[in-house]
């Protein structure tokens, strides 16, 4: 087994065991007074990453200037805020209880999933604050736009 192969497949090992940690997550009852969610950051090295794109061949797509302009545009009327420190969007989402919050953010958290695209996220009862950015870019890419218009769609629907 060569050195690329090796680290593909410990690559998406790690990354399964992040869909595992999810799933675990998202199907736990009970009663919380507080939630504290696994982020990519917290298990996927750059060194991960780099091997599974490696070995995928996909790498996320930065956004032109133009795309970069317009997409901006759209996500401020939004409440999203450009994070003037970092290549990052920003917004906080306010619901009526903490089971609303939760709700959302497990409907983010399997979009996020299926889009191997994870959020930077904190909750505290009624309140969700919520980061995008591809950290293997360094900045803005489509799939923050992606997953940035379906976490509107899910707040909408709360």
């Amino acid at each position: 087994m060569g050195m690329a192969e090796h680290q593909g497949k410990r690559a998406q090992s790690t990354f399964h065991s992040l869909q595992l940690r999810l799933q675990v997550h998202a199907t736990n009852s009970g009663s919380f007074s507080s939630v504290s969610l696994v982020t990519a950051s917290d298990i996927i090295s750059p060194e991960s990453t780099a091997a599974l794109h490696e070995s995928t061949g996909v790498k996320p797509q930065g956004l032109t200037a133009e795309e970069r302009n317009q997409v901006l545009l759209d996500l401020k009327a939004a409440g999203w805020l450009e994070l003037s420190e970092r290549d990052a969007i920003y917004k906080e989402f306010s619901f009526e209880n903490f089971n609303q919050a939760f709700g959302f953010m497990s409907r983010v958290a399997l979009q996020a999933e299926k889009m191997n695209h994870h959020p930077e996220w904190a909750n505290v009862y009624n309140k969700v604050q919520i980061t995008l950015t591809s950290h293997d870019c360094g900045g803005l890419t489509k799939r923050d736009v992606r997953l940035a218009k379906f976490i509107e769609k899910a707040a909408a629907s709360v």
